[in-house]
């Protein structure tokens, strides 16, 4: 939703950022790197990881922060960090989070939608470590599915949320996602091999992966098990998607019939070359893909007509086998050393296309208008760029 000024709310005590950011939002701060830049490595650098914020960014003394568990639980916690450090397994993954609105200024290029604009980079990759979510829940002697046991709700310290009337971020995911342990839900403390930095959670935040980036809560203050999911604004009244009949006069009605997003779409997109490039042969197209749930994603495929014809692009990524869950992009890059349609021409427009395919056979839409919906989240369709290749062999004679 849109921000709205809060007069008791203080943006004076920000972390550092890169100055290299986009910036879409300022207040509170909402950046992505630039799509060259975010292609450049597998593992995202801490300092290049997109920053999506609600509210000023909590500063927390990690020497008296407690993490609250309670709800559904025989065992209710407090726990400092050193005890989550101590007494739980540290386990560290690899995992992408997307955030769901990212591509959504493409989406608003289509037909207006509401929200913080996001080009193709809110996203980023990165190595967690912390303790499973699992493991705390069984200390606590989590209830089971029988006895109501549904939901882990998530709450926040990052107090003045203007959309939830100054309340702290809140989120929450399905308890089968978080007791699952292939599910490889985090409770983490390190980010890239170091202490959270402010922006990304410190001291602790949850890292649920295969899922929209919003239900991985930052700077986490209570863990609490529920029959019902979470009842924040962010849960309930946004990160839902809606068919283009529903608009801002009618869409009170579906808010409770339209569950909240979860797992994340396919996706792709190319980052280099950048739209409206002027380029000469050989160049290559670099670009990343992802998908939700764990799904692997088997391949990217590359047009140079307008999706006409298509060939395989190359993937780099992590290749774990069949039976394991895929929580991060992979890269992938195609070089063009030839083009037929620029012969006995001095330039030749085209337009590069990228689709994805995942290990369930899930693929990219076509078009943007066939997946508009009035929050501009979850926009997975096919990805283009449009660019001029002149002809090096006319210049050379000339």
């Amino acid at each position: 939703m849109q921000h709205n000024n809060n007069q008791n709310v203080s943006f004076a005590n920000e972390p550092y950022r890169d100055p290299d950011f986009t910036i879409n939002f300022k207040a509170p701060f909402n950046a992505e790197p630039r799509q060259d830049v975010l292609v450049q490595q597998f593992i995202t650098p801490t300092e290049k990881f997109y920053v999506r914020n609600h509210a000023p960014v909590p500063d927390i003394n990690g020497e008296s922060y407690a993490l609250k568990v309670d709800g559904l639980v025989g065992n209710p916690l407090i726990l400092s960090l050193s005890d989550i450090k101590n007494k739980f397994e540290k386990v560290t993954i690899n995992a992408s989070i997307q955030c769901a609105g990212n591509r959504r200024t493409m989406m608003s290029e289509y037909k207006k939608v509401r929200g913080v604009g996001w080009g193709i980079a809110s996203l980023s990759t990165a190595s967690w470590s912390g303790c499973r979510l699992k493991d705390i829940l069984e200390y606590a002697k989590v209830f089971t599915k029988t006895e109501g046991a549904l939901h882990a709700v998530f709450w926040g310290l990052d107090f003045g949320c203007p959309e939830d009337n100054g309340k702290p971020y809140g989120s929450s995911i399905t308890m089968e996602k978080a007791m699952d342990l292939d599910g490889d839900v985090l409770l983490a403390y390190e980010m890239n091999g170091e202490p959270l930095p402010r922006d990304h959670g410190y001291p602790l935040r949850v890292i649920a992966p295969g899922i929209i980036g919003a239900r991985s809560v930052k700077w986490l203050d209570k863990v609490t098990v529920s029959s019902q999911e979470s009842e924040s604004f962010f849960q309930r009244r946004d990160y839902k998607i809606f068919h283009n009949g529903v608009d801002w006069n009618n869409v009170e009605k579906y808010w409770d019939k339209t569950p909240s997003l979860q797992e994340l779409s396919i996706q792709s997109a190319i980052c280099i070359p950048a739209p409206n490039s002027t380029l000469y042969l050989p160049f290559t197209i670099t670009g990343y893909a992802t998908s939700g749930g764990g799904r692997k994603v088997e391949r990217v495929d590359i047009s140079l007509d307008g999706g006409e014809t298509w060939d395989y692009a190359e993937l780099m990524g992590e290749d774990k086998g069949v039976c394991n869950k895929y929580w991060s992009w992979v890269l992938f890059k195609y070089t063009i050393t030839q083009l037929p349609q620029l012969q006995n021409k001095d330039h030749q427009k085209i337009r590069l296309v990228c689709r994805a395919w995942d290990s369930a056979s899930n693929t990219q839409p076509k078009d943007v208008k066939d997946i508009w919906n009035l929050r501009g989240v979850m926009n997975n369709c096919w990805h283009f760029v449009d660019i001029t290749v002149l002809n090096q062999s006319i210049k050379n004679k000339l």
